[in-house]
C-alpha cells in the first residue's frame, strides 16, 4: 500500500510539474489582436502565418478581427481594442497624423477604382451627380485624384459619405450614380450591374505616385520594440512563402474568407505583392508622396517625414 501511494504521489508531482511547464509556457506567449480586411491584399500574410504556425514560432498568441476598411481599425486601436492591423493606401494617412505606427509594407495597390452606372463615359461627367465615397479609404483617394484630373472639385458633385458594404447594395439599387470603391468589392457590384463603367484607377497615376498598403500597429504596440520585431518577423516569413506559393497562399486565403480560389486569384493579379526586400528608403520615398497627395486633398496640414510614422525595416 506504501508503494501505491508513493507511485501515486510521484505520479502527481509529475502532473503538477507538466501542468506548470504548461503555464509557463501560456505565459511565455504573448498574445496578440491583429485586424486584416476579407481580400487578399489584408488576408494573404494572415492566412499564410496561421497555416505554417509562424506566430507560435515566435511566441505570440494571435486573436483576428475583420474590418470593412483601414480607419476603422485605426478607431479600435485608438479605443485599445486592436493592437496591428492591416491599411490600403487611402488611409495612410492616418499613420501620418499621428493615430497609428507603420510597420511594414505589404503590396503596391491597384485595385481601387472609380465606376458609374452605364451612360457615364468621363469624368467630367460626374458633376452634379450623385456619388458614393467610404471616407479616408482607398476609394476616397482614387476619387479625389480623379476629379483632380477632371478639373473637379468635391463641390461639383453631390458626394455621400457611406461604408463600403453600403456602396455595394446602393449602386446596385440605383441609388447613386457612381463610387469610389475596389476590388474585389467591385465584382459584386458587377454582378448586378454588369454594364457598369470604370473611369479611373490607381494605374492612372503610377507616374506621380505609388499606392503602398501597409501593416499599422497603435502607438503603444509598436513602442514595444521587441513584440513589434517578433510580429515583423512573422510578417516577413510570410511574404517569403507568399512569393513562393502564390497557388498555396490564394488557397490559404480562400479557406480563411470563405471565397472562391479563382476570385482570390483574380484579387491578387490587381496589386504587387512585395517580398520584404523593400528597401527603407524606397518606401519612405513612397510614403512622402502619399503625405503630397494628403495634403492636396486636405487630409493633412503638411507632409510629415515618414520617420515620425513609418517604424518598419525591411527585410535582409
Amino acid at each position: 500500500m506504501k508503494k501505491l501511494v508513493a507511485a501515486l504521489s510521484a505520479a502527481s508531482l509529475l502532473f503538477v510539474a507538466a501542468c506548470g511547464d504548461d503555464a509557463a509556457g501560456e505565459k511565455s506567449s504573448e498574445k496578440v489582436t491583429f485586424g486584416y480586411i476579407a481580400d487578399y491584399n489584408g488576408t494573404s500574410l494572415l492566412a499564410v502565418a496561421q497555416d505554417q504556425k509562424l506566430w507560435a514560432k515566435q511566441g505570440l498568441e494571435v486573436s483576428t478581427k475583420v474590418f470593412t476598411n483601414g480607419p476603422l481599425q485605426v478607431t479600435a486601436m485608438n479605443a485599445g481594442d486592436l493592437d496591428y492591423g492591416y491599411i490600403g493606401p487611402g488611409a495612410v494617412w492616418l499613420p501620418a497624423s499621428g493615430k497609428a505606427k507603420i510597420v511594414a509594407l505589404n503590396s503596391l495597390g491597384n485595385a481601387d477604382r472609380v465606376i458609374a452606372r452605364a451612360g457615364i463615359t468621363d469624368l467630367s461627367q460626374l458633376k452634379g451627380k450623385k456619388v458614393g465615397v467610404p471616407e479616408g479609404t482607398s476609394g476616397d483617394m482614387i476619387l479625389t485624384l480623379a476629379l483632380q484630373k477632371a478639373g473637379l472639385k468635391n463641390s461639383d458633385i453631390q458626394r455621400v459619405p457611406m461604408d463600403a458594404a453600403t456602396i455595394v447594395s446602393a449602386f446596385g439599387a440605383g441609388q447613386i450614380d457612381a463610387a469610389g470603391i475596389w476590388y474585389p468589392l467591385l465584382n459584386n457590384i458587377k454582378a448586378k450591374k454588369p454594364d457598369l463603367v470604370e473611369l479611373a484607377k490607381d494605374a492612372d497615376f503610377a507616374d506621380t505616385m505609388a499606392f503602398p498598403t501597409a501593416f499599422i500597429g497603435s502607438n503603444a504596440a509598436a513602442g514595444d520594440a521587441a513584440r513589434t520585431g517578433k510580429v515583423l518577423a512573422v510578417l516577413h516569413e510570410a511574404m517569403a512563402y507568399r512569393a513562393a506559393h502564390p497557388d498555396e497562399t490564394a488557397q490559404l486565403v480562400a479557406a480563411l474568407n470563405k471565397q472562391p480560389v479563382d476570385a482570390v486569384k483574380a484579387d491578387a493579379a490587381n496589386s504587387k505583392m512585395l517580398d520584404g526586400s523593400t528597401d527603407d528608403a524606397t518606401a519612405k520615398k513612397w510614403l512622402s508622396g502619399l503625405g503630397e497627395y494628403f495634403v492636396t486633398a486636405g487630409k493633412l496640414p503638411s507632409n510629415p517625414d515618414p520617420a515620425t510614422y513609418y517604424v518598419g525595416t525591411a527585410a535582409k
